[in-house]
């Protein structure tokens, strides 16, 4: 179940889009347990982002999953993605930041688990 959110300054046009959720659904399953079936991509692009104070071409990824995961696999998918995304959006490394959320609840599928 997990969610993933592209926000980018970056326009994001239908092939990007698609190139990035089939990219996301490959590297999710470096997680165990996560799957391209279960999860779901969001994008919004055409932002404006800052750093020290000057307008960049960037990017905020932000994940959630259900339930804890290991350490290490996290690290991989996070560095996978970074770099995937990197490339893909044509975005400098250190213009864009990541975040893995962890719940221990969640609503999916018509109930609460």
């Amino acid at each position: 179940m997990p969610y993933i959110a592209i926000t980018t300054s970056v326009d994001l046009n239908e092939a990007k889009m698609e190139t990035l959720k089939t990219e996301l659904g490959r590297l999710i399953s470096i997680i165990p347990t996560k799957t391209e079936e279960h999860t779901m991509v969001d994008f919004s692009g055409s932002r404006t982002f800052y750093k020290a104070g000057k307008k960049v071409k960037g990017a905020f990824i932000e994940v959630r999953l259900f339930k804890k995961a290991e350490f290490e696999p996290k690290k991989k998918f996070t560095e996978e993605v970074l770099a995937m995304v990197s490339k893909e959006l044509d975005i400098a490394e250190e213009n864009f930041n990541m975040n893995i959320l962890e719940f221990e609840n969640w609503g999916s599928g018509g109930t609460f688990r």
